[in-house]
């Protein structure tokens, strides 16, 4: 399914970028959250997904999900790392 990736040499790529973010962005990063219809297609092809029914261009789709949330995941880990830093300069 997904390539695999090595996250802490993409993080470290990641951070010299998020420390350069205004406070107000780093929040708006860290309480991001997918619109309701993309979290019930995302679910939906998560289900097709752990039933093994996912079709390929399912697969396809799945994928590319799980890549992005992978970035945000990490985009959200770094602004709440500045953040936090911030608040405790």
């Amino acid at each position: 399914m997904s390539t695999a990736v090595d996250t802490s040499a993409f993080e470290r790529s990641v951070e010299p970028l998020i420390r350069v973010l205004p406070r107000d962005v780093a929040r708006r990063i860290v309480d991001f959250r997918p619109d309701p219809k993309l979290q019930d297609r995302i679910d939906a092809l998560g289900a097709k997904a752990n039933e093994g029914t996912l079709t390929t261009a399912e697969l396809a789709e799945y994928d590319g999900y799980i890549q992005a949330n992978d970035f945000i995941a990490i985009l959200q880990a770094e602004a709440r790392r500045l953040l936090a830093s911030r608040n405790a300069s």
